[in-house]
């Protein structure tokens, strides 16, 4: 696994604490990245997952009408992090290309969601990314 993915990995599951256990988004950084984390290795996960939880609403504001008979609120928890942390990345990391955002999100999504949750991701994001910024 690369070390984008596994950090990817670390930033949802910051976002996970943050929202459901209701932890303060960099206490929840710290606990999940540990000190024995390369600098850069936090620096990616501390910005992705703070990043996410900044821009969030906005990308509910993206997401939301393309999701067709569903409503965010009512998205599986992983897949509307999922979702804000892919919206955020596309839009707001242009150091990341569209097709890895997307790629890794779904990776995720198969990895720690409901079995349909890849297509329903990769569907979303793939909207997003040809959407008019």
């Amino acid at each position: 696994m690369s070390w984008r993915r596994a950090a990817r990995e670390q930033a949802l599951k910051v976002l996970y604490s943050v929202a459901v256990g209701d932890r303060e988004p960099r206490e929840a950084v710290a606990e999940v990245v540990g000190d024995q984390t390369a600098p850069e290795h936090r620096d990616f996960v501390e910005g992705l997952a703070l990043g996410t939880l900044e821009y969030a609403e906005q990308a509910d504001r993206i997401v939301g009408p393309l999701l067709e008979g569903w409503a965010i609120e009512r998205l599986p928890t992983i897949d509307r992090l999922l979702l804000e942390m892919a919206t955020f990345e596309l839009r707001c990391r242009p150091d990341t290309p569209p097709a890895v955002a997307i790629n890794e999100a779904v990776a995720l999504a198969k990895r720690f969601s409901t079995e349909d949750s890849g297509r329903f991701v990769n569907g979303v994001l793939s909207a997003v990314a040809h959407a008019p910024t």
